[in-house]
């Protein structure tokens, strides 16, 4: 499951809004906000996008988009 607060908090940390977000991904922001909150999956290719985009350190990657335990 995706930590919809740290990815949130991350977003806003990098000077990004979700409209950006979601044309770097190629989807819309309804998409993306669907994938923040856990209602559908993130793509393998939209997480690889992610990492780049947002600089994600390696060592974040699994407490964001693979949280085993997050506030729904």
């Amino acid at each position: 499951m995706t930590n919809t607060k740290k990815l949130r908090a991350l977003i806003l940390e990098r000077g990004f809004i979700q409209e950006q977000v979601a044309a770097h991904l190629g989807i819309t922001t309804a998409s993306l906000n669907y994938k923040i909150n856990n209602k559908r999956e993130f793509k393998a290719s939209e997480i690889h996008a992610l990492i780049e985009l947002l600089e994600i350190k390696d060592e974040d990657v699994n407490g964001i988009f693979f949280a085993l335990d997050v506030d729904l």
